[in-house]
């Protein structure tokens, strides 16, 4: 289905991005306050705070629940600011709506749950507020929109989705591998849909979170939900992924925001370029194909098995080292032959059981 919007048009001073900031956890009032008071002084309209937190294993803060929504009241009351915090249950929405948050936005823990999500979409019939949804902490697209569908046909039409990244057990860079060929699927399909990315969760340092931003932009997303304190190091909760207002001002002072909206008459032939080369491409994969076919009924008539796990290897470690000569990344080289090479198998497969 398609989801039914209407425009968030949540304070900004710029078209793009807007920014939502504010620490991981509501700490202390003083602590809520004094960060926010700041990220206003630097044009900050949106303020975001965990109230409730979900963490991966018990005996961790977990936020101060009611006790905090109070402050974020205050918040309201001294600077003018939105603002924003995670709901995970019907309690958590009832409370939120009570002390006047103004923005709702659901963990990507939660997103992961049908269930727990057609609760918080029953929990929010007939409100008028905005809500945002992390992706799923798996990699998976249907579930992220179908969990966003869920608070949609509950009657919410104000949404955006979080890009938040996906775990991973094999960790490198990034706390959350950013796999942007996700969000860029789901604008492609849902168009109207504002992406906000969550450069901290992403990132896990506050060093990622700069290029994070500029990537996002690059990306044609329309937001920010950054994590930012008053004194990060001292932080309850992801303290390495934090940072000063004054930080996150000179990170965003620094973004190149990119036009979506220019002609683009002068790429046009270098477009038809593109499109004769993927022709191409095409042409070369079935010819491909059509030889791996032969290769499958000289197995079957050989009584072979179809995965030949030696020639496989030599293809992939060929191709590879091929691609880093041509300034392709070795990764990507061995993703487009592990599908070719899945394809492939399929083919050979059905030859063989004819």
């Amino acid at each position: 289905m398609e989801l039914e919007l209407e425009p968030l048009r949540l304070p900004s001073d710029n078209e793009r991005p807007f920014v939502i900031a504010g620490p991981c956890s509501a700490e202390t009032e003083e602590q809520v306050v004094n960060t926010a008071k700041q990220l206003a002084s630097f044009g900050c309209h949106n303020f975001r705070a965990g109230i409730w937190k979900p963490r991966t294993k018990p005996g961790g803060f977990e936020g101060n629940g009611e006790k905090a929504l109070p402050w974020m009241q205050t918040v309201k009351q001294e600077t003018g600011m939105l603002v924003a915090t995670e709901v995970a249950t019907p309690e958590h929405v009832e409370l939120a709506l009570k002390y006047g948050i103004d923005i709702l936005w659901v963990g990507a823990r939660t997103s992961a749950n049908p269930f727990a999500m057609q609760a918080l979409a029953d929990a929010l019939k007939g409100v008028d507020v905005p809500v945002f949804v992390k992706n799923p902490v798996n990699p998976d697209l249907e579930l992220w929109i179908g969990a966003m569908e869920r608070i949609n046909q509950a009657g919410v039409k104000r949404m955006a989705a979080v890009h938040r990244g996906f775990s991973s057990y094999d960790k490198k860079i990034y706390r959350n591998l950013p796999m942007w060929q996700i969000p860029i699927e789901l604008k492609r399909r849902i168009p109207e849909l504002p992406i906000i990315c969550d450069p901290s969760h992403i990132g896990g340092r506050r060093e990622l979170i700069a290029p994070l931003c500029q990537q996002a932009m690059d990306l044609g997303f329309e937001g920010l939900l950054v994590e930012s304190h008053c004194d990060p190091d001292k932080a309850w909760s992801d303290a390495k992924q934090q940072v000063t207002p004054d930080v996150l001002d000179y990170i965003l002072s620094l973004l190149v925001i990119r036009s979506e909206k220019v002609t683009t008459e002068g790429i046009t032939t270098l477009r038809k370029q593109i499109d004769e080369l993927d022709n191409q491409l095409m042409d070369l994969l079935s010819k491909r194909m059509r030889v791996c076919r032969e290769i499958g009924q000289y197995k079957k008539e050989h009584n072979m098995t179809v995965l030949q796990t030696s020639r496989y290897n030599e293809i992939l470690d060929k191709r590879g080292a091929q691609g880093a000569l041509c300034g392709m990344a070795p990764e990507f080289v061995a993703k487009v032959f592990e599908n070719i090479h899945e394809e492939s198998v399929r083919q050979q497969i059905e030859i063989i059981n004819q």
